[in-house]
């Protein structure tokens, strides 16, 4: 049958990614309580097209990811990158995965269990000389604003904010290990289940404990610092707001 996509195209345009994107598709990730979690994934996919080319072919996208069934983790990452390259013609190749990770947390006082789920993602280019991988991961974490507690008489409003943090990393690391670094250096933590004892206990952990969306991240870059694993970072924190009609924000990366 005739190759529309091999075509010559000649307005001498090169697309710098070009693929398949909102793909649903489960993966495997290490958990480091139960060794695994079979996790269902978003995954894009994405190669360079020269301009001398119509367009790439889209269901070979699809292929590579049916040959790793079962098999796509970090460790995977890399070789499913040069597959995409080899199989596809292209001088670079880019992935996206996100998906759901579930950690069970018990509640501070009563030790109530329950799944909490964070969103995390991994994040790979390959341009033929080396390969760039990021990890990130989205924690829900809770502020009380410094300057509100500092006015009022009585209590200071508070909100619920979301930490954001991508990594370059030399080895292997737990991915629980960064949620909790990120917990630690919020306000207070967020839980799926809480008994009253426990919504007392961190009411007033958090009421002791008041931070700016500044102060997030802050808290979370020096933390980062001391671990001389991860090369590079960036880290960002958004207040949602519940006395504005807007949201607090903050961002800073290893420089």
């Amino acid at each position: 049958m005739i190759d529309v996509q091999s075509r010559r195209d000649r307005r001498k345009i090169n697309i710098k990614k070009v693929g398949v994107k909102g793909i649903q598709y489960p993966i495997i990730v290490q958990d480091r309580a139960n060794g695994v979690q079979h996790v269902n994934a978003t995954v894009n996919m994405y190669v360079n097209l020269p301009h001398q080319f119509k367009g790439t072919h889209m269901s070979r996208f699809i292929e590579i990811l049916n040959e790793y069934r079962g098999q796509i983790n970090i460790r995977s990452f890399e070789k499913i990158l040069l597959k995409m390259r080899e199989k596809l013609n292209a001088k670079s190749a880019h992935m996206e995965i996100e998906f759901p990770y579930f950690i069970e947390k018990s509640a501070p006082v009563s030790g109530a269990k329950s799944l909490m789920d964070y969103r995390c993602w991994f994040t790979g280019e390959n341009d033929g000389e080396k390969t760039d991988f990021l990890v990130g991961v989205s924690v829900p974490v809770t502020t009380v604003c410094p300057c509100s507690k500092e006015m009022s008489c009585i209590g200071a409003h508070n909100q619920r904010s979301i930490v954001r943090v991508q990594v370059r990393f030399r080895k292997f690391f737990w991915i629980e290990d960064v949620i909790s670094l990120v917990e630690s250096s919020a306000s207070g933590e967020v839980y799926s289940l809480l008994k009253r004892v426990d919504e007392k206990h961190v009411t007033e952990t958090a009421h002791a404990n008041p931070m700016f969306v500044e102060d997030v991240v802050r808290a979370v870059a020096v933390k980062l610092n001391r671990d001389s694993n991860f090369t590079w970072y960036s880290v960002e924190a958004e207040n949602i707001e519940s006395i504005h009609n807007h949201s607090a924000y903050a961002y800073v990366e290893k420089e």
